[in-house]
């Protein structure tokens, strides 16, 4: 029961990330990722990945959703690349670091290029390399201070301990 109120508590901190913004070409660029990225050391890939996702949703609603259904899509993409930096982080928590700068940071708009065009690519792509550089800083002093206050109370069955106690020294 109570990993399910650290998931909400996580969801609801994305959504407060979701009210500061980067700005950005696209306004939906926010701070709504670094909790999801903390839910996904702390709790798991899966708990992280839906917390990205609602992060994503509220994140594009405060902006008026800028590319209507496109945010669906890229709701999706957040729910993958915060799955894949929590399993990645198992095992390299900086080979999910580099994964994830590089997966949000240019990978994830590619489709966008395609679809809207190349200008809408370049245009988004600072504020998305920004943003996605502040959410992993955050995230990253967050679970280091997070992850020995949760080992004090044993609410959080970590999966990855062992890869953590370089961390908490």
């Amino acid at each position: 029961m109570k990993q399910y109120a650290y998931l909400i508590m996580f969801i609801a901190l994305s959504v407060v990330g979701a009210f500061i913004k980067i700005p950005a070409y696209i306004s939906s660029v926010a701070l709504d990722s670094f909790p999801a990225l903390v839910a996904a050391v702390v709790l798991g890939p899966v708990a992280g990945a839906v917390a990205a996702f609602f992060g994503h949703i509220m994140s594009s609603y405060l902006a008026g959703f800028p590319l209507g259904a496109f945010h669906a899509m890229i709701a999706v993409e957040m729910f993958l690349l915060v799955w894949a930096f929590g399993v990645i982080y198992r095992k390299n928590k900086y080979a999910a670091a580099v994964f994830f700068f590089i997966a949000n940071g240019f990978l994830a708009a590619v489709p966008f290029s395609f679809l809207i065009g190349k200008g809408f690519y370049f245009g988004l792509m600072p504020g998305l390399v920004i943003g996605t550089a502040i959410n992993l800083m955050i995230g990253h002093i967050v679970t280091i201070k997070l992850v020995p206050i949760l080992e004090k109370q044993k609410g959080v069955h970590r999966h990855e301990r062992r890869y953590h106690d370089s961390d908490i020294k």
